[in-house]
């Protein structure tokens, strides 16, 4: 009895295998892969849309990998989607029953300018000369005691620095050393996505 009732259960369990696989072949693979400006390429939300209707849905791994599965014959619109990031959008992804469509590794977001702040700055002489080669150090201010170090630029051709940082609030000091010169710093305080601007002197050491 037992040896009967075990041939059914792996009779059941083949059958089971046989229509799954059968119902696989009906339907579509969507893979890819992610890859962002700056920052993580995991947690990017893949959004697969037919019109305005969404369908399905996923998150990028670690490496911006990202499958979709069990998806319907038909033609597509995919979406992707993190916070910072610019939006972006694959339109006409056609799948056949039983296909596995690869996209690729070319999906590329920006950084969605409006949704950061920046902190833009120059290194001029005390003659209004600009200053190539000089390291601007970030750091948040925590308290009057403690800083948090965040990075550090070198100044290009004409002077210039550029961070970019969230949009919440806090206070930034950004301090300028050079061999020869006297260390300069000056606070930031950063309310929203905006663009900050600051000008930092370089004077020689006397």
């Amino acid at each position: 009895m037992f040896l009967i009732r075990s041939t059914l259960s792996v009779l059941l369990l083949s059958l089971m295998a046989v229509t799954c696989a059968a119902q696989d072949k009906s339907t579509a693979t969507i893979k890819g892969k992610v890859k962002v400006e700056k920052g993580s390429a995991a947690g990017v939300a893949v959004i697969l849309q037919q019109g305005e209707r969404e369908v399905a849905r996923t998150l990028s791994g670690k490496g911006g990998d990202f499958v979709l599965s069990r998806v319907q014959p038909g033609s597509y619109s995919i979406k992707f989607r993190k916070p910072g990031l610019s939006v972006g959008t694959i339109d006409d992804v056609t799948v056949k029953a039983g296909q596995t469509r690869t996209l690729g590794d070319h999906l590329f977001l920006t950084i969605d300018e409006g949704s950061i702040a920046f902190i833009r700055g120059s290194v001029f002489t005390e003659t209004g000369r600009s200053v190539a080669g000089v390291r601007v150090d970030l750091v948040r201010v925590i308290d009057e005691k403690s800083v948090q170090k965040l990075d550090s630029r070198m100044t290009g051709e004409t002077g210039e620095f550029v961070f970019r940082l969230p949009p919440s609030e806090a206070t930034y000091r950004l301090t300028l050393k050079a061999d020869g010169a006297e260390p300069a710093s000056k606070d930031v305080a950063v309310e929203s996505a905006a663009v900050y601007r600051v000008a930092l002197t370089y004077k020689k050491k006397s």
